[in-house]
């Protein structure tokens, strides 16, 4: 490519002098050529006029002085000469014998003869008949004795022509051999001058920015390597900026636990980030592909088609598949007022969902729980008001009774709730130290053992292990062994069993209670934990429970940096385990 750039270039400067050069010699051959034949007339004219005055000084008699003086005429300026008398008769011809003079034809009306006769001096050009050539004619009035008549041959004016025509091509073919070699020359450095910059470009469209041209000459060339320097630097320099900004992007894209989308003006996918492949369950295969495929969604691809179409921010909830309760808001995507495409911004809105529905069920289940004991005892207490206790001592003594247990459990309900509140404000730290878990497992046993021997049930604790000590609140840890304990007793049958083991897991301990009981119905599973949360409801309250001991429980594991988790099977008992760090 290089090389053939080199020989257009070496043709054009060659084929400038092929034009120029052969302008110049038509030009020269022609201008020449007529100057010679000018020239030649022009000498031969002097001649004449030499001949004519040699004629008048020497010719008295013209039959007897004419043959020597053209005969010594024609030696010295090696030309035909003729002697015409005035009446036209050839007096003597140099080219022709004296026997024939007699013979040939009266040139008086020959043009040069006549304009010679005429004005001094004629000439002309034509054919020789006497010849059979043609010839140049110049002649010369000598007096009035006649006229002496000068010829020369064109063959040799165009013997001279082609001579000068010969110099001139010679001159030519030099001319061209010269303009080769330095259109040679010539091109190869200017070839090798565009074909760095040929090179250069091809590493600039390469992506190779950091490529400079060296700058050699002031003129087009170098303002060119100049100007693809600057090129270069600018495209390096904005494409570090764009870099820079993607690269931000990509950062804040990766970063965000929204899921982004952005879709061109036909609803194609063209951007998303991975909390947005996350919550579709998709990967970035899906980008060039049309929203219909990614999701089926209906009122995600109205939404889509609504601000592509009115170009407005809309705003809607949606439920993905899984149940992700999600809140989605588009932006139109303009550009110079032109419509580029659509954002769209899903934010996971389930824990604000799951949190309002269970703010809503806590208000629900604390104005059940303290309505029934204020209900009961604002009834007995106005039943005693009436003169119940005056009528009827007994009767009314049992009211009271029963007003103080709902008190009693009032103050139990009031009692869980402040201590939930304390757990999750976390205004009360935690008073850590080394704790034995045998010893903190046989205080709580010593607290529930009266009401496990009242249902006749075993307790067993750490049998044949070894007792791990817990970095943990000894209070705050006796509080989750009483109330794991309390609730194995409650929901187990008469005559069953209740024990705890321990396990060091790593760093931690597991503590583990199981109960031999009735048991927990897998859906109930999952919201075991949740406050006010009940299996069975009627029985929870029969036995005292506020709906809040598992809540707190869970709370306090939290808190020393453990887990909580229960396994149960219906009919077969629970295992509730926690685990604590170990020392």
């Amino acid at each position: 490519m290089r090389g053939g750039f080199r020989w257009k270039l070496m043709a054009s400067y060659l084929a400038l002098v092929l034009f120029l050069g052969a302008g110049l010699y038509v030009y020269l051959s022609e201008s020449l050529e007529s100057s010679m034949t000018q020239a030649t007339r022009e000498h031969l004219k002097d001649q004449a006029r030499a001949a004519s005055l040699m004629a008048l000084k020497e010719i008295k008699d013209l039959d007897r002085d004419a043959p020597p003086l053209t005969a010594s005429l024609s030696r010295a300026i090696r030309s035909r000469v003729t002697v015409i008398a005035a009446d036209g008769r050839v007096a003597a011809d140099s080219e022709v014998a004296p026997a024939g003079w007699g013979s040939m034809e009266n040139h008086g009306h020959r043009p040069e003869v006549m304009q010679a006769l005429k004005d001094g001096i004629g000439s002309s050009v034509r054919y020789s008949a006497t010849l059979r050539t043609d010839m140049i004619y110049v002649a010369a009035s000598f007096g009035k004795e006649g006229v002496i008549r000068l010829a020369l041959p064109l063959s040799e004016l165009e013997l001279a022509k082609e001579r000068l025509r010969r110099s001139l091509g010679a001159t030519f073919a030099c001319a061209v051999l010269a303009s080769l070699l330095f259109s040679y020359f010539l091109s190869n450095i200017n070839s090798r001058r565009l074909s760095r910059l040929a090179t250069a470009a091809n590493r600039i469209g390469r992506g190779e920015f950091g490529t400079r041209v060296a700058v050699q000459s002031n003129d087009e060339l170098g303002e060119l390597a100049r100007v693809m320097n600057e090129m270069s630097e600018k495209i390096e320099r904005q494409l570090e900026e764009l870099s820079s900004e993607k690269g931000r992007l990509d950062a804040i894209l990766e970063g965000m636990g929204e899921g982004v989308m952005v879709t061109d003006r036909d609803a194609v996918v063209t951007l998303v980030n991975p909390s947005f492949c996350a919550m579709f369950g998709t990967g970035l295969q899906v980008l060039g592909r049309p929203l219909l495929e990614i999701s089926r969604h209906p009122d995600l691809h109205a939404a889509c088609r609504e601000v592509l179409a009115q170009r407005r921010e809309e705003t809607q909830e949606i439920s993905l598949a899984g149940g992700t309760e999600t809140l989605v808001h588009w932006v139109p995507l303009l550009q110079d007022g032109a419509l580029m495409g659509a954002v769209a911004v899903f934010h996971d809105i389930s824990a604000l969902k799951r949190v309002e529905r269970i703010r809503r069920d806590f208000v629900a289940n604390v104005s059940h729980e303290l309505r029934t004991p204020v209900t009961v005892i604002k009834g007995y207490a106005e039943t005693l008001l009436s003169g119940a206790l005056a009528q009827d001592p007994e009767r009314g003594e049992r009211f009271l009774q029963i007003i103080l247990n709902h008190a009693e459990r009032l103050s139990s309900l009031v009692r869980d709730l402040l201590a939930l509140s304390e757990l999750e404000s976390s205004e009360r730290a935690l008073n850590l130290q080394r704790v034995p878990v045998k010893e903190a497992v046989e205080r709580a046993l010593l607290l529930v053992a009266q009401r496990g021997e009242e249902k006749g049930i075993t307790l067993t604790c750490l049998e044949g292990t070894a007792s791990p000590v817990v970095l943990a609140d000894r209070a705050r840890l006796e509080q989750v062994l009483i109330n794991l304990l309390d609730n194995a007793i409650k929901y187990s049958e008469r005559g069953g069993t209740v024990s705890v083991d321990a396990a060091v897991e790593g760093k931690l301990v597991r503590i583990l209670v199981r109960d031999s009981g009735i048991g927990i119905p897998e859906q109930d599973l999952p919201r075991l934990f949740e406050r006010f949360y009940r299996v069975d409801a009627a029985r929870s309250r029969d036995n005292g429970g506020t709906g809040l001991g598992l809540s707190i429980v869970k709370h306090i594991v939290q808190a020393h940096g453990g887990t909580l988790s229960v396994e149960s099977e219906q009919g077969r008992g629970s295992v509730f385990s926690f685990t604590l760090p170990a020392v």
